[in-house]
Order: C-alpha cells, then structure tokens, then sequence
C-alpha cells in the first residue's frame, strides 16, 4: 500500500515537473526545484529518459527534435542561462574574416564580453572564453568588429603587417563616423593609435 502510495505521489511530481519543461529551452537547476522535492533524483530520470540534456552543473536542456536529429541549444539562451543574466555580448572570432582585410584564421570557440564572469567554460561540448569587459554594444556592427579585431590584435595569429596595410586602404568602406565612435568607446590603446595613425595617412592623400 505505502510503496503504491509513494509510486503515485513520484508520478505527481514527475508530471508537474515535466509540464514545466518546454522542448529547446535550457533551464537551471534552481528554476526547476520549485516544481518537486525531489528534484535531483526527477532530473536524473529525465534525464535517463532523454527528456533533458545535461550541459554542465546546473544546466540542462531540453531537446528538440528536427528531420535532421536534435537541434543544438540556441547560443545566446545558453550563455544567458549559464550567465543568469542578459547584459552580455557573443562574439566569434571567426567573424573578423568578414572584414575583408584578408583574415583566414579559424578558431573553435566564441567570445562573451560580460560583467560577472572570467574563463573558459565548455557548455554543450562548445568552448565559450568569457571576457569581463567595462562596456561594449548591444549588437554587433562592422565598425564596432573592426575595432574589436583590433583591440585583439596583438593576441591573434595573422600577418599583422598585411592587416595594417589592407587596412589603409580600404579604411573609407567603413562608415567612418561610427568608427571614430566606435574607437573612442570601446578601443583599447592598441585600438586607437592604429586607427589614429590610418586615418590620419588617408585624409592626408584624400
């Protein structure tokens, strides 16, 4: 009687718990304890069952299926979950190729410029870096990537030379009113003297 009793109070709260779960979102480990006091043995059951995914301490996802198989948990949901907060910024690396200064690098992981948190982190079997920055935009423009490329230069393996060069002349493609902002809001001294020293060259000869 007592082992039917405790069989059907566990279903109860499986159920709650399960309602509260929704495919392709990441939860904490604290959103989801309000629905069950046994929260730690319910989530090794879903996940047993494959109704959650665990990414790393704490954080789960539910997956969501496609033709194609499961689809991955959406970066930003992830990072802002992990972070428990939407105050940051992702960035990949990989996006300075775009700049046509004749980068070709590739790197395997992404960049979150963010207030609370500092290191590497492999949430999902992904690499996220993240960086505790002062200030940075909310969303990312080519000016803005131009002057973050720069503001790393010194750490990433290109020709630095050729970077410089390519740079000067194609300088006047970018909107140069929103470099010259985005340089003094957010280049570092690198940043601003290699911006100084092309602008400066090309409204010479202009």
């Amino acid at each position: 009687m007592q082992s039917k009793l405790l069989l059907t109070f566990v279903i109860i709260y499986m159920n709650t718990l399960f309602k509260h779960i929704n495919q392709g979102e990441v939860y904490r480990r604290s959103d989801l304890e309000y629905y069950t006091t046994a929260i730690d043995r319910q989530l090794a059951q879903l996940i047993k069952g494959g109704k959650l995914v665990k990414l790393n301490q704490g954080l789960y996802y539910a997956p969501m299926q496609s033709k194609f198989g499961v689809v991955p948990p959406d970066d930003h949901l992830l990072v802002e979950r992990f972070l428990k907060d939407e105050d940051f910024l992702l960035i990949s690396p990989n996006a300075f190729n775009t700049l046509g200064l004749g980068l070709t690098q590739l790197y395997n992981t992404m960049w979150v410029y963010n207030h609370k948190r500092k290191g590497e982190f492999i949430l999902n079997g992904k690499s996220f870096d993240f960086k505790l920055k002062n200030s940075f935009p909310q969303k990312i423009t080519r000016e803005y990537l131009l002057v973050d490329l720069l503001n790393n230069f010194e750490s990433l393996a290109e020709d630095k030379k050729n970077i410089v060069d390519k740079l000067t002349r194609n300088v006047l493609s970018f909107n140069m009113d929103a470099l010259m902002k985005a340089t003094q809001q957010y280049g570092n001294g690198t940043a601003k003297r290699i911006i100084k020293l092309i602008v400066r060259k090309v409204l010479q000869h202009a």
